[in-house]
């Protein structure tokens, strides 16, 4: 039990790092509305535009290869790490900007 609650916090501390460099550009996309998180632990295009787009798959890109290797690094499937990055940032996001609900794009 101890040992599963350590390499939560390990994944919830590797997540956090590594959306600080995209802090300034995410912030504004979301802040816009622009972008939103998905249930899949990566962003999603609210609006098409393609500024956003790029920003988008830049930082799918490196979730996905910080996943992998939290996954790894845990002795976890690539879908658990993302279903709890998912759960982080569904809690860490702020009123206003988008999450995918039900199906659909919603404001917290």
């Amino acid at each position: 039990m101890k040992c599963n609650k350590f390499f939560r916090f390990l994944i919830v501390s590797g997540l956090f790092f590594s959306s600080v460099a995209f802090a300034i550009e995410l912030d504004e996309a979301k802040d816009k509305g622009l972008v939103g998180e998905l249930d899949t632990g990566y962003l999603g295009l609210v609006v098409e535009q393609a500024d956003a787009q790029k920003l988008l798959e830049e930082i799918n890109s490196k979730r996905r290869a910080i996943y992998i290797s939290l996954a790894a690094k845990n002795d976890l499937t690539l879908e658990q790490v993302e279903k709890l990055a998912a759960q982080k940032a569904y809690n860490k996001t702020a009123n206003g900007h988008y999450l995918w609900l039900d199906g659909a794009w919603k404001k917290k």
